[in-house]
């Protein structure tokens, strides 16, 4: 499984935003790019229409931790059907197994459920389901192995889902550890331009 292993922390500083889920993000304390410029380098980069949406193209596949050829099949898959592609865009990032598990509290970071997915920890209407780009459908549920709520990771979970604020399309159950998709997944304000990622795909 192809993975990207380059330093998250460091790409969270490049974008100048906050792209991880690590309350010890470096961005935190230095909140300019890396490099030997140190924070003067800040001030002296311009971009143009081009660079800004290569920037919000990495940064989208940054957050979700998607590799390219993915990534453009998603937006290839977008642009063909009839409406807004970046709602449609949107819909299939959202709508990620791994992603679903990180929304619902079952894990604290992407990373992390992906690694519960890939790991066979979780479950999709009672049957284990290995594949993190797997497109959760409305009225699917989504849970946790028995075996697995006895292990450490979940110890405090239930405490933690209950003080998340869960998106309004999915319905969560914090002591079964389970969480049913309810809606097509939206997301209200995402920290990313989807129209400038289409645009950049579109030259």
């Amino acid at each position: 499984m192809a993975r990207d292993l380059r330093p998250k922390h460091k790409l969270c500083r490049k974008f100048g935003e906050k792209l991880c889920d690590s309350p010890k993000c470096p961005l935190l304390r230095r909140s300019y790019p890396p490099g030997i410029h140190g924070p003067s380098k800040k001030h002296h980069t311009k971009l143009g229409s081009y660079g800004k949406q290569l920037l919000e193209k990495q940064k989208v596949k940054r957050i979700y931790g998607i590799l390219e050829r993915q990534f453009s099949n998603y937006v290839a898959e977008a642009s063909k059907k009839t409406g807004d592609t970046s709602k449609f865009l949107l819909h299939y990032l959202e709508s990620r197994l791994d992603n679903v598990v990180y929304r619902s509290g079952l894990a604290n970071s992407r990373a992390a459920a992906r690694q519960l997915v890939t790991h066979g920890h979780v479950l999709v209407n009672g049957k284990k389901l290995d594949i993190a780009s797997y497109r959760v459908r409305v009225g699917e549920t989504v849970g946790i192995k028995a075996k697995t709520h006895q292990s450490k990771l979940f110890e405090n979970r239930t405490e933690t889902i209950a003080k998340k604020d869960m998106p309004s399309w999915l319905s969560v159950d914090a002591k079964a550890l389970t969480a049913k998709v309810l809606n097509s997944p939206t997301v209200a304000n995402p920290n990313f331009d989807a129209n400038s990622i289409i645009g950049f795909y579109s030259r």
